[in-house]
């Protein structure tokens, strides 16, 4: 049986907390980026991160295949119950805080 994660959000939809994390060719890295930003919020270089619901999360998987080559570049998605069962450090300076107003 596959377990869902998440918390139900406005109109009983679940909603998760991603990491997410690509890597691909540099003719790709814009519309990679352009496409996520839509969708997450960006922390550095090619990391988002941020709260999704699940058909936004499918609807974002679905268009980065249709831009990426999946034989020669990566896309990575951690992903987590909630905001607030991970701890992240920074170094340095931080450049987006993502609000937790959602869960």
């Amino acid at each position: 049986m596959k377990k869902i994660i998440g918390v139900l959000g406005i109109g009983g939809e679940f909603i998760r907390y991603i990491l997410l994390a690509y890597d691909v060719n540099e003719k790709r890295v814009s519309r990679v980026h352009k496409i996520v930003k839509e969708y997450l919020v960006w922390q550095q270089n090619s990391t988002f991160e941020g709260k999704i619901t699940q058909s936004n999360l499918k609807q974002l998987i679905g268009r980065l295949k249709r831009v990426i080559d999946e034989r020669k570049d990566s896309v990575v998605i951690y992903y987590f119950n909630s905001s607030a069962v991970f701890n992240k450090e920074v170094d340095g300076k931080v450049k987006w805080i993502v609000s937790n107003n959602l869960l």
